[in-house]
């Protein structure tokens, strides 16, 4: 696959699949077949082909992250997945929710929220800085478990600083200990491999949108045998099964009215689309390309990604430190300068950020990206750092 299988502006340099990855041509055609499946019959689909076409897509899905189908529903986003998962959790006044303080601003607020509703305290545990060796990781991460502590929530792959952590040793810990954990995937599925049963969580929340190339609006939830029973949805609808299958769990997720589900049965063209590519080698391009792009950055500014330069640290994605102003308030719509300066002169689209105090650039790569994309991001850094530099001057 290359850039000919995306519907990509042409003149837009797309660095920023890990925000917003767009789906392929293929993906986009099967997601149409649904729509129009839908609109031809309304009745028909939404009563009786519904629940079966779900079910199918969910196989592939499944097969792909190691698991059952039966432990997995769809939800729109990790986002709507982590909401479940702190519905679901008791929680009371004296409780503790345990965070790495690299976790995404969402997951951060989710549970804040669901604290201040039950008198539950989260804590939020500094991970090693720098980031370099796996156990001491874990070692200081359960450091922070009290016997108050009633669920851990970590991060596969982090948002911010784009490091992949251990979360198999953190759940095998906290299994001991008989502590649930829901580890937030978005960015793991796709970029890394994934298995779920080996892995040894109590939830798993992920969006298909991001490497996986599915529809935008797609995600799971995995929620382990032990806590199915147990599962608060979000959204309260009818219940049951639509088309007069045996009850299920998911039955509250599959039915939460009437909604346009095409995304979710559009997922297994997308893991072929891939799957033809392979997998393997879908990785290995799109790590090499941030690699370059993060070696390159390092030799302009002097400063390198927060993890080592380990494919078993980082997939497709990579954050690096950069110098300049620190901008506040970015969640409140207000984007970094270089971030606007980047899209508005020279049509790369990048996330520029700051995250505790240090100004990011974090580059994302898929297959739609070449060699030249990451030529003409070193050749803007440089003019705006040169265009800075003369300012300063003066």
């Amino acid at each position: 696959m290359d850039r000919a299988d995306f519907t990509l502006d042409k003149d837009v340099i797309y660095l920023n699949h890990g925000s917003f990855g767009p789906s392929t041509r293929r993906t986009q055609e099967a997601r149409r077949y649904w729509i129009d499946r839908l609109e031809q019959q309304p009745m028909r689909f939404l009563t009786r082909e519904m629940e079966p076409a779900l079910q199918n897509a969910m196989e592939p899905l499944a097969a792909l992250v190691g698991t059952d189908p039966k432990n997995m529903t769809f939800v729109d986003n990790a986002t709507f997945g982590m909401n479940v998962v702190a519905r679901t959790i008791p929680l009371s006044r004296g409780d503790e929710v345990l965070l790495t303080d690299h976790e995404y601003g969402a997951v951060m607020r989710t549970w804040r929220q669901r604290c201040r509703e039950t008198g539950a305290e989260m804590v939020v545990k500094k991970l090693p800085d720098p980031i370099e060796d796996r156990q001491e990781i874990v070692d200081e991460f359960l450091s922070g478990i009290t016997e108050q502590t009633k669920v851990i929530v970590i991060s596969h792959v982090t948002s911010a600083t784009a490091a992949i952590l251990p979360v198999q040793e953190i759940c095998q810990a906290a299994r001991q200990l008989k502590i649930p954990v829901c580890i937030d995937g978005p960015h793991a599925v796709g970029m890394i491999p994934v298995n779920l049963e080996q892995i040894g969580c109590d939830f798993y929340c992920a969006s298909c949108h991001k490497w996986m190339s599915a529809p935008f609006g797609t995600g799971f939830l995995y929620v382990s045998p032990r806590w199915q029973h147990r599962v608060k949805p979000a959204v309260i609808s009818w219940g049951g099964s639509v088309s007069g299958q045996p009850a299920s769990w998911q039955d509250e997720f599959n039915w939460i009215g009437t909604r346009d589900v095409s995304g979710f049965l559009a997922i297994p063209e997308a893991i072929r689309c891939l799957e033809e590519h392979g997998w393997e080698r879908f990785r290995e391009q799109t790590h090499d390309m941030v690699r370059n792009a993060a070696q390159r950055i390092e030799t302009l500014t002097g400063q390198g990604p927060v993890v080592p330069d380990d494919r078993s640290w980082y997939g497709s994605m990579v954050a690096i430190p950069i110098p300049g102003p620190i901008t506040e308030g970015e969640q409140h719509g207000r984007r970094d300068p270089l971030q606007v300066a980047l899209r508005d002169d020279y049509r790369i689209e990048i996330p520029v950020y700051t995250w505790k105090q240090t100004r990011f650039i974090r580059v994302s790569s898929h297959l739609y990206n070449t060699e030249d994309d990451i030529n003409q991001l070193l050749q803007a850094l440089e003019r705006v750092k040169d265009k800075s530099s003369a300012i300063q001057e003066e």
